[in-house]
């Protein structure tokens, strides 16, 4: 519900937003992007795109947009010689983030260049934050196109998802940012629920956009992305019954069985091997309390009650 008491007697915040978008080698898909953030009843004061050394036609897809549009910015960076995952992204998303003047934007988003977005998206999106001051971060959800019709992502509505994630300011700093690892764009929801903010998506016409790349595959394969999920879940420290349950609900999607044995390699092989994880006991220890609840009760109920706990902790923007 709207925290109407908190906000009924607060001036009106500035509406603007930066978009800053990590890409490499988006020519197939970035016009779409381009052309549905230009369209956007409610457009960006400025969109910070990071050319992370593509070697295709997007700088000049790039070039040609930001010679057009002078809030669009391109900020060029050294190609590394190959697509980084995880890592590479949250690296290139902050050699944009650092050229913005931090305390201008209420709000920042973290935008994918092989989306389709509807028109009304980022209006709707701020609309709903300005009526609850608890939303930290939020997102509409993604659908792909299979034979010809888009199919939901299946995307839970207690995280906001990576390939456009809205973060009031606030928010974002409050949590510390993102993690340079695998994982960031679930990390980043939990942190802000322990610190008492609220992270959500929704699913409605409005707020549905096409992946034009599917969630989770790999510029090597669909099952490398699965098994990159596997370790990203064993960083974070998820449980591994919860895990388990994931993979097995992700096996009843493309492709099949496969991909949700590649996630439990993933997961298992990293344990195996024991590697390092998340440099955060407690905020792991939160993650597993909240995965083993959402097993007994659901994952609605589980966050709704951690919302409530952590009332005390939420003090930014009050």
């Amino acid at each position: 519900m709207p925290d109407t008491a908190k906000t009924a007697d607060r001036p009106a915040e500035s509406r603007e937003y930066v978009l800053i978008s990590p890409c490499r080698n988006e020519a197939a898909f970035m016009v779409h992007t381009l052309d549905s953030v230009i369209s956007q009843t409610l457009r960006p004061a400025l969109w910070v795109i990071v050319d992370d050394g593509s070697t295709d036609e997007t700088p000049t897809i790039l070039a040609d947009y930001a010679t057009r549009h002078d809030w669009i910015r391109v900020v060029p960076k050294r190609d590394r010689g190959h697509r980084a995952v995880g890592p590479g992204v949250i690296e290139a998303f902050y050699a944009g983030y650092d050229t913005i003047p931090k305390n201008r934007f209420p709000y920042l988003c973290k935008l994918d260049l092989d989306l389709d977005l509807p028109p009304r998206y980022f209006e709707i999106l701020i609309e709903r934050m300005e009526a609850d001051r608890r939303i930290g971060t939020c997102s509409g959800k993604p659908y792909v196109r299979q034979n010809g019709k888009l199919v939901s992502e299946r995307r839970g509505d207690e995280m906001s998802v990576g390939m456009t994630k809205l973060y009031r300011r606030a928010c974002f700093e409050d949590i510390g940012g993102f993690i340079p690892e695998v994982m960031w764009d679930a990390i980043d929801c939990h942190k802000a629920r322990q610190r008492g903010w609220r992270a959500v998506s929704w699913d409605e016409p409005d707020l549905r956009f096409e992946h034009l790349r599917p969630m989770g595959s790999s510029q090597t394969s669909i099952y490398t992305g699965r098994r990159r999920h596997g370790f990203g879940q064993y960083f974070m420290g998820s449980d591994p019954l919860y895990f388990i349950a994931t993979a097995v609900f992700r096996s009843f999607e493309p492709p099949y069985v496969l991909g949700g044995v590649a996630m439990l390699q993933g997961y298992f092989g990293a344990w195996l091997r024991g590697e390092r994880q998340l440099d955060d006991p407690e905020l792991r220890a939160f993650i597993r309390a909240y995965q083993r609840r959402a097993l007994v009760m659901g994952r609605a109920r589980a966050v709704a009650e951690i919302e409530a706990r952590q009332v005390p902790h939420f003090s930014a923007g009050l």
